[in-house]
């Protein structure tokens, strides 16, 4: 059974690894997608030729900010403009910020809080009210093991995703009346073209020993249980932080 079949999900950071990764599982497997990135798409890109493939009565690519609020009230009234409804988000935008304290400039530090948790802030306030309309639905918000595990020189990162989890929670406990679901996502090391291109050999192979299962994850390991969690499988599963990390945590 296709879990995500005839579902309109909502993707943030659809540029990045896992926000490319997501559109293409969840477009396969029968949802409908709006995605969102800052950077306008190029068409011969892995999105750019997807968007080609599906047209826009299955997937739709918008340049924007989740920084900005009028950017973001913006997108959630053309989603609802496009197809009528909302059934889940899957938030994946951030700005990493990678200083001890004393060295962060408090610019430095505004822009990580803004771009990981002003961000999901924003976009949960405007899409909790279509996912209502929509009659419910799912909200995945995309952590990090950094925001409870403790790595120098991740402050600004690391309290950015710490308060993602809080927050989630307390709008799982909000709006549970409602129908919504919110769950965080929690992934540990897993290669990415940006990731590999911000550590060194010896940090790549550092990482891969923390984990358990002796490896560094996959966009598709994670996107699988993003795929859950914005599913009618994960009906019951609210609040909670769940660890796609290889034993990491």
């Amino acid at each position: 059974m296709n879990m995500l079949q005839d579902k309109v999900i909502l993707i943030t950071g659809c540029l990045g690894s896992l926000g490319r990764s997501a559109v293409a599982m969840f477009l396969d497997r029968g949802a409908t997608v709006y995605g969102c990135d800052r950077i306008p798409l190029d068409p011969l890109s892995e999105i750019g030729q997807l968007q080609e493939q599906y047209s826009e009565q299955r997937f739709i690519y918008k340049q924007a900010d989740m920084c900005d609020e009028l950017e973001v009230q913006a997108v959630i009234a053309d989603v609802e403009y496009c197809f009528g409804k909302l059934n889940g988000t899957y938030h994946n935008v951030y700005t990493s910020g990678w200083k001890p304290a004393v060295e962060m400039s408090l610019e430095e530090w505004d822009n990580c809080i803004r771009g990981t948790l002003t961000s999901t802030f924003l976009l949960n306030k405007y899409a909790i009210p279509l996912l209502i309309r929509s009659g419910g639905g799912s909200i995945v918000n995309t952590s990090s093991i950094l925001g409870q595990v403790v790595k120098k020189e991740s402050l600004a990162y690391g309290a950015a995703k710490a308060g993602m989890n809080q927050m989630t929670r307390v709008i799982a406990a909000e709006y549970a009346e409602q129908g919504i679901r919110a769950n965080v996502l929690v992934p540990g090391d897993f290669d990415t073209k940006e990731s590999n291109a911000r550590q060194s050999e010896q940090q790549k192979a550092a990482m891969k020993n923390i984990a358990w299962l002796g490896r560094s994850g996959n966009t598709d390991e994670i996107n699988e249980v993003a795929a859950f969690l914005l599913s009618d499988a994960s009906s019951y599963v609210t609040g909670s932080l769940y660890q796609v990390d290889g034993g990491f945590h």
